[in-house]
Order: C-alpha cells, then structure tokens, then sequence
C-alpha cells in the first residue's frame, strides 16, 4: 500500500513539472510572438512622400538655320546663283566667329516652278526655285545676333529658326543637382508628417525617380533680319531662361 501512495506521489509530481515547463514555453512563445508582431508592424508602417526641385537656368547652346533662296528660268542658273550667294554667307559667318565644325547643311532643294492658268491645268514651266540651308550648333549664344546680321547682309534671306536650349553636360549637372534638392524635400515633408502622429522616419522603403522636367527648345524668329538696312542696327535676339524641374517619391518606413 506504501509502495503504490509513493508511486503516485511521483506520478503527480511529474504531471506538475510538465505543466510548469509547459506554461514556461507558452509564455515564451507569446512573448516572441509579440516582439515579432511589433516589429512586424512597425514595417507596415509607412509614409508616401513626394518631393521636388526646380531652377531658371539661362540656356548654353543655340541652334540657328538660315538659308538662301534662289529663283531663275532654268535650275542651272538658279542653282549657280544660289551657290554664289551661299558661299558667301558662308564667308560671313566665318569672319562672325562661326566655326567650321558647327555648321552643317540642313536641307537644299531644287523645286520646278509653274503657272498654272484656267485654260492650262498641266501648268506652264516658268522657273525653277534653288533652296539651300544651314544649320549653326554651337555654345556661343552671345553671337547670335552677329551671325544673323552678316549672314543677311551678304544674301541669305532665309532666317528659318532660332532654338536656345542646354548641352548634355549643363543638363547632366543640373539633374544631378536638382534630385539631391528634391530627395531633402521630401525628406523635409515626410519628417514633418511623422512628428505630428507622434512618430518618426526610421529608414526608407523605395524610391522613385522621376524624369526631369524639361521644356521644349523655344524658336525664336525675328522678321527683322529680313529687312533692308538690318545690319545697320545689330538684331536684337534673347536667349531668355529655361526652367528644369526634378521630382522623386519615397515610400518611408515610420515607428
């Protein structure tokens, strides 16, 4: 009888050391459980932000195309004519500061001209046109003005357009710079957003970087040039400011 009270004394005692060890493990398991909940949570929390910067920059590169036009009876008359001339304006251009290697030929044509009549549908042959045009690439905005002027002067009389825009590099830099602005941005915004939840930015998710925003090149066309006398007076031509814009968008993780 002693022997079997004994043997379930022991019994129980074991019985109650598992129970103990398992409340200890329970225990455990729920605190990890709520840490890992925690931390879990605080990874979903997160903040969207978008950020941006922009600047006015005068523009480092000018893109002009001008021309001659000539018209005669045949094209062999129109076209030496228009050679001539062309030659010419190349002369001035040169003595203007224009460097060989900025100059280009951009279009020429030799275009049959005719009279067309009520009683003559075909149309009659009357001429030929001779277009010829080039087109100027080059860093020296400053000197615009004096190339359209001794252009004219020596016979062009086509002045097709005037584009000011920004060289690689100048973009490039600008890029660069802009994107470090709108990062600290947004920066700036999410910081001030967490702060009034009672919170704060705690690490970066992902950012998107957006294209730079850049406006088209501008023509710029000045009717002035065409007219008799205009190397007289120097043309007046503004290169004025381009803006450049840059935008990121930051997911941000906040605890």
């Amino acid at each position: 009888m002693g022997h079997f009270c004994n043997r379930n004394k022991e019994n129980f005692a074991v019985t109650a050391a598992i129970s103990i060890l398992s409340i200890v493990i329970l225990i455990g398991i729920e605190h990890n459980f709520a840490n890992i909940s925690a931390q879990t949570g605080m990874a979903n929390n997160t903040l969207f932000v978008s950020g941006s910067a922009s600047n006015q920059t005068k523009p480092d590169k000018v893109t002009v195309s001008l021309g001659v036009e000539t018209i005669d009876d045949t094209a062999q008359a129109a076209l030496t004519s228009n050679s001539d001339l062309m030659n010419k304006v190349l002369e001035a251009l040169k003595a203007a500061g224009v460097q060989e290697n900025e100059t280009s030929t951009s279009t020429f044509s030799i275009t049959p001209n005719y009279n067309y009549s009520s009683d003559n549908t075909q149309g009659r042959l009357i001429g030929f046109t001779v277009s010829n045009s080039i087109q100027i690439e080059s860093s020296n905005i400053e000197r615009v003005a004096a190339w359209i002027d001794g252009a004219v002067s020596a016979g062009a009389n086509n002045v097709n357009n005037i584009y000011f825009s920004l060289s690689n590099k100048r973009l490039d830099d600008l890029k660069n710079s802009l994107l470090k602005d709108a990062i600290d941005n947004a920066k700036t915004k999410a910081d001030i957003a967490a702060r009034a939840t009672g919170l704060k930015v705690i690490g970066v998710k992902s950012i998107i970087v957006g294209e730079a925003g850049l406006p088209p090149p501008i023509p710029v066309y000045n009717t002035e040039a065409l007219k008799p006398g205009a190397g007289a007076i120097s043309t007046p031509i503004i290169s004025g400011q381009q803006e450049i814009s840059m935008t990121v968008s930051i997911i941000y993780l906040i605890g």
